[in-house]
């Protein structure tokens, strides 16, 4: 069904509209100079970089359900993703909803402001709207994959809210279709791609011209736009812009910034830096230092398939869990990448839990191009083997893909061992209509919310609303996700 947009209450302190952009002043005023401009996106990447979107929670969210994480324990923080244990007002992680649209509202602020100069004033600006349309694209598309089912199993159930300006304070806004959000996004990336082509340097920190065709070419293959994520991805690669690390390089590269592989990669400081309640501190060895991390580790499932090869130099940034500690038993399911590698180094910032969150690397195009060349309409499997390859490198001593062994079985296999404790292993998952089996075995953790194994039918795979915002919007109070309806 498509939902009719309307607009969406400010009547509850909670609800996502009752929110000042920060890093700005009066938001008719805002946006005078390119200086002005360049704060508004600044303001925007220090949301992105909070405990409640890419700083932690949102790539806990694709790691802790996807099947290749575990815990050791509960109730230490975050084991509701793990569990499912979700319900509109408890475990509900509201800051997915409030932060997002947060970060809408002050790109739209910025937008506006752009569209109200002048043709001329407005050419200075284009690289800037390029960038907040690009940003936004990329919001609305995590925002509608924590909420909203996958575009290739139930495109016309219910997406998120589409919020493109400013709305009146008393108006309501009912959630959109998933295939009207996905038009939004790709209109966005495409128009932000025109206003971002005269300048195609890199742009570590922001978004920049080829981030925004990684996240199209991310974007399609979600929609099974096989042909725009090949063609997308193979620009990317053939532009020698960005460049893969070699098998040795690898492992070094988790304590460097900006380096070849990076595409979008959010920058963290000492204001962003959450400490020991950072991302890396969630996935190292418990009690190594303090009692606040290690919360996560590597399911036996993931460790399996790293294991197919002894020398995979992935194997690098892991090292001896919690599981060992208490047992003697060698098990090497702590992952230290955000952290700098097992050294504990950081990426050189004063900080090592300052760590840089790499959002798009080159990686991910290769095996978004491999996986597309299998399923584009003129398929390739020797081209979808030769781009696997590219990436299989780091596991030296297994066979080369050819094109009569690769697979989205393989392709999918690799994307678990290089994007481990990136953030994309669920949304791959059921992207791709697999059964995730969850390792509760490990030490008997009690999960009551969900079986063993979940697939895309599963009703908790999705997000509830808020009840914040249910109680703020009658229109939205109708149209809850079906597992959390009362």
């Amino acid at each position: 069904m498509t939902v009719s947009v309307v607009c969406l209450s400010c009547s509850s302190c909670d609800s996502f509209l009752d929110l000042e952009p920060t890093n700005s002043a009066d938001a008719e005023s805002a946006i005078v100079t390119t200086d002005d401009a360049q704060v508004a996106i600044n303001g925007v990447m220090e949301l992105m970089s909070s405990s409640s979107y890419y700083g932690r929670n949102f790539i806990m969210y694709g790691e802790a359900k996807g099947g290749d994480m575990t815990i050791y324990s509960s109730g230490r923080g975050l084991d509701g993703l793990y569990m499912f244990n979700h319900t509109p007002d408890n475990n509900a992680f509201s800051g997915f909803w409030s932060v997002g649209y947060n970060c809408l509202l002050q790109v739209n602020n910025l937008i506006e402001n752009i569209d109200k100069m002048n043709s001329e004033t407005a050419e200075e600006f284009a690289y800037y709207k390029g960038e907040a349309l690009t940003l936004r694209a990329l919001i609305y598309f995590d925002l509608v994959r924590l909420y909203g089912l996958p575009y290739n199993y139930s495109k016309n159930s219910y997406g998120v809210p589409d919020v493109t300006g400013t709305i009146p304070i008393d108006s309501q806004l009912g959630r959109a279709s998933v295939a009207d959000n996905y038009n939004r996004i790709v209109d966005d990336l495409t128009k932000g791609e025109s206003l971002m082509s005269s300048d195609k340097s890199e742009n570590d920190g922001y978004v920049s011209y080829y981030a925004n065709l990684a996240i199209q070419a991310r974007v399609a293959l979600f929609m099974e736009d096989y042909d725009k994520a090949l063609t997308t991805s193979e620009t990317i690669i053939d532009s020698k812009v960005f460049k893969l690390y070699e098998p040795s390089e690898w492992c070094a590269s988790w304590a460097q910034q900006y380096g070849s592989e990076s595409i979008f990669e959010i920058g963290m400081d000492s204001e962003t830096d959450l400490g020991t309640g950072s991302l890396g501190y969630y996935m190292i060895r418990y009690h190594q230092k303090t009692s606040a991390q290690g919360w996560f580790l590597a399911s036996d499932y993931f460790l399996n398939r790293l294991g197919e090869d002894p020398g995979d130099v992935r194997w690098g940034v892991m090292d001896n869990d919690e599981y060992w500690l208490n047992t003697g038993t060698v098990r090497k399911g702590a992952c230290y990448k955000y952290i700098g590698g097992p050294e504990m180094k950081g990426d050189g910032k004063e900080n090592p839990t300052a760590v840089d969150i790499k959002v798009i690397r080159l990686s991910e195009i290769y095996l978004i191009a491999a996986e597309a060349s299998l399923h584009a309409s003129h398929p390739d499997a020797d081209k979808a083997a030769t781009y696997l390859n590219a990436i299989r490198r780091r596991s030296p001593n297994l066979a080369a893909a050819t094109a009569s062994t690769i697979s989205d079985d393989m392709i999918l296999s690799e994307r678990g061992k290089e994007f481990y404790g990136e953030g994309l292993r669920f949304f791959d998952m059921i992207r791709m209509n697999k059964t995730i089996e969850f390792n509760d075995d490990l030490t008997d953790v009690p999960v009551t919310y969900r079986g063993k194994t979940i697939d895309r039918t599963f009703g908790k795979i999705v997000l509830p609303i808020p009840q914040s915002e249910i109680n703020a919007n009658s229109v939205i109070a109708v149209q809850q996700n079906s597992a959390y309806s009362k």
